[in-house]
């Protein structure tokens, strides 16, 4: 048994049906005489060249530990941010969460008293998304001077600007080195306890092996909200042991133990902590046993233990090897495998082979009625698709609208999702252009089966748009995504909506501007499990009134239209 290296990798607090986004970067704690690498920027004075607005986007969003919060500039080329650690500090590592708008040059600056500064880092090719940059000195001041823009209408804005200390810099999620796989998958698990109830139905133990992250294991909800709780996992014979990776409910513990056995009876621990915070540990420590099993002491909260995911790597064992994903598109992506200009006779209705209609009465407080055999939506003899939502008795409505989409048609993975469309505008309308995991057609209920909105526009705002995905830790209202404000008013001409989409992640588009990255291992450590790596199919539509949208009034235009002039998908 060698000392084992727990990372915490960018991650936060979660609380039952409220996710608080913490840490973006590693936490790395490991035992004897190693260092531990941790946060010291957050919480600490922050300054700024400029804000974009005053009194909003300001430099302490950016070290506070949520990444719903950013910083963000004015839109010039030259700015600069800088942190106050409060003391001379050992810095190993920087990591940046960036918005949309980041640098594409910039330099990183340690200073022993805010105005001497020598250089640590340098580049002229920043990628922008998550980046994750190993530095040596020592530092009070550490500061950024951002000098190209990657998007030269705005300035610089990052989600997160965050300085370590001690620790090494080597990628968190990285499977173990050496020939090591997956022992876990699909193997005879038992615990302490399970619930199989209305509310969790069924979280049992083979479902946190299952290499499924929308399904979890839970202790019972009649006794297992007690301390300790434990779940366990027969590997099939005796195997070497060199990562676990966690994947926490926000039901989670703040101390547990990762222990082996050889006859599922006696047990040696080969990794313990007590300061367990949920969401995502990726544990690099090493133990040998047929048996691995989960021991939580103390839980986070007046509930049991719970995880989507209990994945053990390492050597023997009698692992199955899951089910194979396809390989990551090439971008820009060049093959068509999904198209529609919608170039038929005005008056044609969408193409069955392509499209299923999707009537009735839809969700969200939306007041129309979608109406059958795409009444709705029809081509215009223009090249274009129009969705038209009218002022319209039918079925115990007053308005009627259209909704069609791909399902038992078309389903992909991965690849460019786009569609160029004009929206209208009013207030209480809401087109859309988004996906549902095509598992929903086999029953498995929203948001389990995942849904991306590569775009949402409210009337009341047609300068603004949304992207945001939905799964079951980060849903509704509290879906991971942004507004993003465009240059024009996209109610005035076609906008290109687009998703590029692999198993690192997704990256949303407007007129080929990236305004978003929802990266898959920030997702994970943030707010909850990643559930997209599956076949997709795509959505059409246009509400009328809603939560979202609010309620149309006497100026809200009918009809209405929203124009779609081609839909494709690219790999």
């Amino acid at each position: 048994m060698t000392s084992p290296v727990f990372r915490r990798s960018r991650k936060g607090l979660a609380g039952l049906g409220v996710v608080l986004v913490g840490l973006l970067g590693s936490l790395v704690a490991t035992t004897g005489a190693e260092a531990a690498e941790t946060i010291v920027s957050q919480g600490k004075p922050a300054t700024a060249s400029s804000t974009e607005i005053a009194g909003a986007y300001l430099p302490g969003e950016a070290v506070d530990g949520n990444s719903g919060t950013r910083w963000a500039s004015a839109f010039t080329a030259s700015q600069w941010f800088q942190v106050d650690l409060g003391a001379s500090t050992a810095v190993s590592r920087i990591a940046i969460n960036w918005e949309g708008a980041y640098a594409k040059a910039f330099t990183i600056q340690f200073s022993a008293n805010g105005s001497s500064w020598t250089q640590a880092y340098a580049t002229t090719t920043g990628p922008g998304g998550q980046q994750s940059i190993p530095v040596t000195g020592t530092a009070r001041y550490v500061r950024i001077n951002l000098t190209q823009r990657a998007l030269e209408q705005y300035g610089y804005s990052f989600w997160e600007f965050q300085v370590f200390s001690g620790g090494g810099t080597t990628p968190p999620d990285d499977p173990p080195p050496g020939g090591t796989r997956l022992l876990s998958y699909n193997k005879p698990a038992l615990a302490s306890t399970s619930q199989n109830d209305v509310n969790c139905n069924p979280c049992t133990p083979d479902k946190a092996f299952d290499n499924d992250p929308a399904s979890r294991w839970a202790t019972s909800s009649t006794n297992g909200w007690v301390d300790p709780g434990w779940i366990s996992v027969d590997l099939g014979a005796a195997a070497q042991i060199s990562q676990v990776v966690l994947q926490w409910d926000p039901a989670y513990a703040t101390a547990y133990q990762l222990q082996v056995s050889n006859d599922n009876a006696n047990w040696t621990s080969f990794f313990s902590t007590t300061t367990g915070n949920g969401l995502k540990d990726v544990i690099n420590a090493t133990g040998t046993g047929r048996y691995v099993r989960m021991y939580g002491t103390t839980r986070s909260s007046a509930y049991g233990y719970s995880l989507w995911e209990f994945s053990v790597y390492g050597t023997g064992g009698a692992p199955q090897s899951p089910p194979a994903q396809p390989a990551d598109p090439a971008f820009p992506a060049t093959r068509v495998v999904f198209e529609d200009q919608f170039n038929d006779p005005s008056g044609t209705k969408p193409s069955t082979a392509k499209w299923t209609y999707d009537p009735g009465v839809p969700q969200n407080g939306e007041v129309q009625y979608y109406t059958p055999n795409s009444e709705n939506a029809q081509m215009d003899g223009q090249g274009h698709l129009v969705i038209e939502a009218r002022r319209q008795d039918y079925q115990g409505r007053q308005y009627t609208s259209g909704r069609m989409n791909t399902s038992n048609k078309f389903h992909a993975q991965y690849g460019r999702f786009e569609a160029r469309i004009k929206v209208p505008k009013g207030n209480g309308l809401w087109p859309a252009f988004w996906m549902m995991g095509a598992d929903f057609l086999q029953g498995r209920p929203w948001p389990y089966n995942g849904e991306i909105d590569i775009m949402e526009v409210l009337g009341r705002n047609t300068n603004e748009t949304y992207t945001t995905l939905h799964a079951p830790a980060y849903n509704g209202g509290g879906g991971y995504g942004q507004k993003s404000t465009a240059p024009v008013d996209l109610s005035l001409d076609y906008h290109l909506y687009a998703a590029e989409w692999d198993s690192k992640g997704i990256r949303f588009f407007l007129d080929n501007t990236l305004v978003f990255t929802a990266g898959k291992e920030t997702v994970e450590n943030t707010r909850g499990p990643w559930i997209f790596d599956h076949p997709f199919y795509l959505i059409l539509n246009l509400a009328v009134g809603g939560d979202f949208p609010g309620p149309i009034d006497g100026t809200t235009p009918f009809p209405s239209r929203m124009l779609v002039d081609y839909v494709r998908v690219l790999q």
